[in-house]
């Protein structure tokens, strides 16, 4: 009897083990960003503060290079989350598509690209662009799209192949090609994400002349999005998921420059923690972050003038299906 007793004593420790092991394990994500930038640092931030770990998720980081690719790994199930400019949310919902992609938390609020130049220009303005070639990026895409957008704002006409404008945007260089091209040679100037622009202004190659974001009212640039049916099925780790974001966004806007550039070095391994501290600044004093997740109809709709100015969108998409703000307002609570 004595012994049935001990056997059934570790039959039932075995089996608490093994369902503590079971609750412990993490949810695998493969979480496609469009490009890899210090722009994105409350991401970075909360996966390095184990922000994810703690609200079960185990978060694998794949750079995309571009917003198109971004949204072919959703489609094709390669990836379950993306992180990218909602524009191709907006297309892909009005393209008839009927499992179209939802923005569940917004992360970034302006443009995030910086204007580079190949010599240093005192007091710069848009008008010094007047006459010359800027790369912009990929037709569609919000870079491209927001650059056009400031320009015409400043009373410069924008010509991409064609004569008789004051600035030709060239969208002929792929996203994740602009920087090499530009240093190769093509173009006066070119828009550039950091940390890149920083290394390359310390090596003396380029010269950061000014944030774009900084000629802009608050859009949505950047934010979070799954496909519909993913979403239905998986709303547990979606939320996990805005926890762990929102956590990071915290800590972005409480804690020092510094602080936050020593959360995300190992991410940025080329860079120095002073580098990435002068960086932090740059973005925070242009105002880029979201302190919270909340995705608002307001920049949806500003989005949406700046991609009709580009003329880029053929009709507009309604915000209530392509944005749902449950998750955000749940975490901010």
């Amino acid at each position: 009897m004595k012994k049935r007793f001990l056997i059934l004593i570790m039959v039932v420790c075995l089996g608490a083990l093994l369902c503590g092991c079971r609750e412990n394990k993490l949810t695998k994500i493969e979480l496609a960003e469009v490009t890899h930038s210090i722009f994105y640092a409350p991401l970075y931030v909360a996966i390095n503060e184990g922000y994810f770990e703690e609200e079960g998720l185990e978060i694998s980081l794949v750079n995309a290079g571009g917003a198109d690719k971004v949204m072919a790994a959703l489609l094709s199930n390669a990836s379950q989350v993306g992180l990218a400019g909602p524009e191709a949310t907006i297309y892909v919902y009005n393209n008839g598509q009927s499992n179209y992609m939802i923005n569940f938390a917004q992360l970034t609020k302006r443009d995030g690209s910086f204007i580079v130049g190949r010599e240093k220009i005192e007091n710069f303005t848009l008008k010094d662009l007047r006459g010359k070639s800027i790369l912009g990026g990929r037709v569609g895409g919000v870079p491209e799209m927001t650059l056009e957008y400031v320009l015409k704002q400043a009373g410069l006409t924008v010509g991409r192949d064609t004569e008789g404008y004051d600035v030709l945007v060239r969208t002929d260089i792929q996203f994740n090609a602009m920087t090499g091209s530009f240093l190769n040679g093509e173009a006066d100037f070119t828009t550039m994400f950091e940390p890149t622009a920083t290394l390359l202004e310390k090596e003396g190659r380029a010269y950061v002349l000014a944030s774009v974001g900084e000629f802009t009212d608050e859009i949505p640039f950047t934010a979070f999005y799954v496909t519909k049916s993913y979403l239905e099925e998986n709303e547990d780790v979606v939320l996990a998921f805005t926890k762990a974001i929102y956590k990071g966004q915290q800590f972005v806007m409480n804690k020092s420059d510094e602080d936050v550039a020593k959360s995300v070095i190992s991410f940025f391994t080329d860079s120095t923690i002073d580098d990435l501290t002068i960086v932090i600044g740059r973005y925070r004093k242009a105002d880029v972050w979201c302190t919270t997740p909340y995705f608002g109809e307001d920049g949806f709709n500003r989005l949406m003038d700046v991609m009709e100015e580009a003329k880029e969108l053929d009709k507009r998409a309604p915000y209530d299906k392509i944005v749902n703000n449950k998750f955000a307002e749940e975490v901010v609570k």
